[in-house]
């Protein structure tokens, strides 16, 4: 079966044309003939398997089937995105796939300012992909409305749950009109997150690709048992002895994937950190980096274990592995995508092997062992210091990495990036006067021979 067997919309054909996509995913075989019969459907398929094709393919025909116009502060097709980059890249495939249409796109989510956000909305918009919390936001302020969304999306549920956002999802289950179109998309569907299905969907259609919690066929995975204290040393000795060409390190905290960067930078290596206490600036700087090769490391905690389609990422490195066996799932499911292959490394502690069990129970698979390398304990001697870490104050204590995304934001919208004050200034720019702090009659410092502070 290809695409074109399907009978889209020609503005939509035209675009997979020229992505040069021509053969369907088994998820999207399967449900898009399912979603344009307008039912309902539940889609259970691992990450990385084309779930946002699968269903925003046949909501885009739908839309450019039955035109209507746009309500101000309101949108036609609604998609739920557990985090901001997944949501930004659901976006972009939107625009991708109806870029010969004039169908409008737009992304809310928090970390931003929100004001710009309402002004986008304020006309309308066609498709709108949100996070939960920005959402119910928009709609308190009253300006989003819901009682127009015609096709609603809601992926990756189980990472809705984990991240606590039931209560606004049931939330918005109460706004939406009950006419509508409901698509439910989870890589896992445990009792919990089949009765927030039910919530949704009316009569729905089931497509399964993959049996919950597998991993990708694609990955051979590694495993080496190494003391906590000692793993800084063996990913040293990873990352120069295997040929890596991008690598997504995994540790469970935020606070541990700084500490891991600073590590590699004082050992000479390139890494950027991504993690909820990061910027939202910040996260798209280091993404985009990541993507395009400048940075070839990024140190993630679970936040960048879902829907980041990054292509190239030879390997996942479980520097800390997580407590919850379905997130392994997740995690290396980063590598191997769109049929290449992958590997993946875990690094296990001593109190780090129950966790272990509890993956290899759920996903059924086995991990090679791999042992500690010919002069580890050298290895361990030699660690270099980590780099030191970044002072809350300008100048000199800038953090290295913000300095580092500043000068490639700074990069891409042409602008210089930052140099010596004085060369900042320009050729001939005037000086600034300085400012000088005179104290007020009677006041502190009015005796006589009170400093003057400058600056």
């Amino acid at each position: 079966m290809e695409f074109k067997d399907f009978g889209l919309h020609a503005d939509i054909e035209r675009a997979l044309t020229a992505k040069r996509y021509t053969q369907p995913t088994p998820i999207q075989s399967q449900a898009i003939p399912v979603l344009l019969e307008g039912r309902d459907l539940c889609g259970i398929a691992q990450t990385g398997t084309g779930k946002t094709a699968a269903f925003s393919l046949p909501s885009l025909d739908y839309m450019l089937s039955n035109p209507r116009p746009r309500t101000p502060r309101g949108c036609r097709m609604l998609v739920l995105s557990p985090t901001r980059e997944l949501a930004a890249q659901i976006a972009q495939s939107c625009r991708d796939y109806g870029r010969f249409t004039k169908l409008s796109v737009a992304t809310v989510f928090g970390g931003v300012p929100i004001n710009r956000q309402i002004r986008d909305l304020s006309q309308g918009v066609d498709i709108l992909v949100a996070t939960p919390g920005r959402l119910l936001d928009l709609v308190d302020q009253r300006a989003l409305r819901l009682d127009d969304v015609e096709i609603f999306v809601l992926d990756e549920a189980d990472q809705m749950m984990d991240m606590g956002f039931i209560h606004s999802l049931r939330r918005v289950a109460k706004i939406l009109p009950k006419q509508r179109q409901n698509l439910f998309f989870s890589a896992t569907m445990p009792k919990e997150i089949a009765a927030l299905a039910q919530q949704f969907l009316h009569d729905p259609v089931t497509v399964s690709v993959a049996p919950q919690a597998t991993t990708a066929e694609k990955i051979r995975q590694r495993v080496t048992f190494v003391e906590q204290k000692e793993k800084q040393a063996l990913l040293h000795h990873v990352l120069r002895s295997e040929e890596i060409d991008r690598a997504l390190i995994f540790t469970r905290t935020k606070h541990g994937a700084d500490r891991v960067v600073r590590h590699l930078k004082g050992a000479g290596i390139d890494a950027f950190a991504i993690h909820g206490n990061k910027s939202q600036g910040q996260r798209t700087t280091a993404l985009q980096a990541f993507r395009s090769g400048q940075v070839r490391l990024l140190v993630a905690t679970d936040i960048a274990a879902r829907g980041i389609d990054v292509s190239g990422v030879s390997h996942v490195i479980n520097f800390e592995i997580p407590n919850v066996p379905e997130q392994y799932v997740h995690r290396i499911g980063r590598t191997a995508r769109a049929g290449a292959e992958g590997i993946a490394i875990s690094f296990v502690a001593p109190d780090e092997r129950t966790y272990l069990r509890d993956i290899e129970r759920v996903t059924r698979t086995r991990a090679e062992p791999v042992a500690l390398p010919d002069g580890f304990t050298e290895m361990v001697r030699n660690l270099p210091k980590p780099a030191q870490p970044p002072r809350n104050t300008g100048g000199k204590g800038r953090d290295p990495q913000r300095q580092r995304e500043d000068a490639l934001r700074k990069k891409a919208d042409g602008a210089p990036s930052r140099g010596p004050r004085r060369e900042a200034a320009g050729e001939g720019a005037q000086p600034q006067r300085k400012r000088r702090f005179r104290p007020r009659r009677g006041g502190v410092g009015a005796h006589k021979g009170a400093v003057q502070r400058v600056g």
